[in-house]
């Protein structure tokens, strides 16, 4: 079935015993497992009756065991069933003995207070054999493939439609070029331009092209700043040396970085002084956006550890420029020094 009629019958509640997801996008796959999870089951029994089986370590008859096991709480359990190589021409490794006589006698008899789910994140099935040829016609088989390029109109509108706003004709391409295919990212930027347009909201090419822009120009910065928050040291070397491996310079990144803790530094004194948001984005010239997240993280900070920082941001500066420290090893003992001492 079309992957947005799935997602449209499951929001209508029209829910089917046996959903079969396959492909290899894992977004897609995890994005239908969310929506019955959310729309199949009510909040207060959907971790009781929400079971996930890996079929390389569990074998199928024990999966339609608990499928058939009537729920002790609530209407209906959802029941997720991962890696189901029988249905591919691949040999099975795993040592698991599936009965699949008992798979295919229940999926020519489920019953209605359970949703099997069989997840094949798999490039394709052998539709030779005698199972897959019978899910085929007993079972909603829902694809589950890389987006091409052509059809991300159609995720610009569907996420645009959960996310209750609206979108002018013009910014789908400033978004398409940002994000690609990935719909991951688009769903991540689409969020963050819903947020800053509100619900009902339009977006705009210009309000698409201030946001993206700045997400690209200083995604590295932020990062960064959001490991340093996290306290996790070992997620901001990580960051740094994944930047480091696609050429982003270590002058650069520190420049971003710290850019990102002068505005946090700002928008804290301007805070108290009692200045707006609106106030604070005049004052400082940048987009609202800007300030927006920086107060979300200068809670997170003193204004004597950010001075500190700032500090040993110049002095890292001053000591690669100068060549009195290897840039790489300077930048990961800055990283070090920044986060260390809130742990």
């Amino acid at each position: 079935m079309d992957y947005f009629k799935a997602i449209n019958k499951i929001e209508k509640n029209e829910f089917q015993p046996i959903y079969l997801l396959y492909g290899t996008e894992s977004y897609l796959i995890e994005n239908m497992i969310s929506k019955l999870k959310q729309h199949g089951l009510s909040d207060s029994d959907d971790e009781a009756n929400f079971i996930r089986y890996d079929l390389e370590e569990t074998a199928i008859q024990e999966v339609i065991m608990d499928v058939e096991t009537y729920p002790f709480f609530g209407q209906r359990k959802v029941v997720l069933a991962y890696h189901p190589i029988f249905l591919t021409s691949k040999p099975d490794k795993s040592g698991v003995s599936h009965q699949i006589d008992a798979l295919l006698k229940y999926v020519s008899n489920p019953i209605d207070y359970s949703i099997l789910v069989l997840i094949a994140p798999y490039e394709k099935l052998d539709e030779r054999k005698k199972i897959t040829k019978v899910l085929k016609k007993q079972a909603e088989m829902i694809e589950c493939h890389p987006v091409k390029e052509w059809d991300i109109d159609k995720w610009i509108d569907f996420l645009a439609k959960q996310l209750n706003v609206g979108i002018e004709k013009a910014t789908y391409e400033v978004i398409s070029k940002e994000t690609g295919a990935n719909l991951m990212l688009l769903e991540k930027e689409l969020e963050k331009l819903a947020t800053y347009v509100g619900k009902g909201g339009i977006i705009t090419p210009k309000i698409a092209e201030e946001l993206l822009a700045h997400q690209s120009t200083n995604n590295s910065g932020l990062k960064l700043v959001d490991a340093v928050i996290a306290k996790d040291l070992a997620k901001a070397i990580r960051v740094y040396q994944d930047l480091s491996r696609i050429n982003e310079d270590e002058i650069a990144l520190l420049a971003l970085l710290g850019s990102q803790f002068r505005t946090i530094n700002h928008v804290k004194i301007l805070k108290k002084s009692g200045y707006s948001q609106k106030q604070m984005a005049q004052q400082l010239k940048v987009h609202p956006y800007v300030i927006k997240m920086a107060m979300t993280r200068e809670k997170y900070f003193s204004r004597e550890k950010l001075e500190a920082i700032l500090d040993q941001c110049t002095l890292t500066d001053i000591q690669i420029k100068q060549g009195q420290m290897d840039k790489r090893l300077a930048f990961e003992l800055l990283l070090y020094q920044i986060i260390k001492p809130f742990q």
